[in-house]
């Protein structure tokens, strides 16, 4: 009906492309418009002006020699001002535009190593083609496949890093418990130390006090009686601690009260001896 009224619609986001005995003749925009078809107008088709969605993989080489699948989104629509190129000028609009992308990126990733082509992989695909009636919005690179064991030697890679790492880290809180445990060590024992030396002040000093209090109360006795008899009584009361358990394996030679006068004549020469060399 439109076409025996000479009258056309266009959608919007749409141009017209028209055409006068088969040349190029104008644009029409979104709207109702006369097209007077017995004087050889006609609609030579039409141009959607939306952003458009083409999805490319292009295989290229990195700069360190890994081929790698470059995926990427080209997002593109045509220039209303431009309309006439953009119908005219392109045969195949997707296919030329695929082709195009992939020059650009295969002339931008060889220049990068494969790490920098991971970290900018939104300067990659720049292109422009306006001078078609074109523009190509944005193209996004989705993902960038390496081959298989290029992944597969990279995951290596960092995996040992990252053991590396832990390594290190586990190797330097052993140490630092080492040395903690050596601290904890040597200060216990320095305490260890200090208590037998007061052990052994304290028991020097409650043997002087008892010869002497004993030599002041019972007249006629001697330092070395008291001496002996303190040591029969240590010596009777070691036997007592062995006889009480019944799993000591400890064995006490000579045995018998009377070496304590033995052990008390070694104690005496040695102390002499002693003396005797100082």
């Amino acid at each position: 009906m439109g076409n025996l009224l000479c009258c056309v619609q266009v959608d919007q986001s749409t141009v017209a492309i028209t055409e006068q005995f088969g040349k190029y003749q104008d644009v029409l925009q979104p709207g109702c418009h006369c097209l007077p078809w017995f004087l050889g107008y006609q609609l030579a088709g039409n141009l959607s002006l939306r952003v458009q969605q083409l999805d490319v993989r292009c295989e290229t080489k990195t700069k360190d020699n890994v081929f790698v699948n470059v995926v990427a989104s080209i997002q593109y629509r045509a220039l209303a001002e431009k309309a006439n190129d953009a119908f005219y000028k392109l045969s195949n609009t997707k296919g030329q535009i695929q082709a195009y992308v992939f020059d650009v990126i295969r002339a931008s990733v060889p220049k990068l190593n494969l790490d920098d082509v991971f970290e900018q992989k939104n300067e990659i695909a720049r292109a422009a083609m306006s001078a078609y009636g074109f523009e190509i919005v944005q193209t996004l690179i989705v993902d960038i496949e390496p081959d298989e064991h290029v992944k597969r030697a990279m995951n290596e890679i960092n995996a040992a890093a990252r053991m590396r790492v832990a390594a290190n880290e586990k190797a330097e809180a052993e140490k630092i418990l080492q040395i903690k445990r050596a601290e904890g060590e040597a200060e216990s024992k320095y305490l260890s130390g200090l208590g037998i030396a007061r052990q052994r002040q304290a028991i020097v000093d409650g043997l002087r006090d008892s010869v002497l209090g004993f030599s002041v109360n019972v007249p006629g006795t001697s330092a070395k009686d008291v001496m002996d008899m303190v040591l029969l009584t240590q010596y009777f009361d070691t036997m007592k601690e062995i006889g009480a358990s019944s799993k000591s394996s400890a064995v006490f030679l000579p045995h018998g009260p009377g070496a304590v006068r033995d052990v008390a004549s070694q104690i005496r020469d040695g102390l002499l001896q002693a003396s005797v060399d100082h």
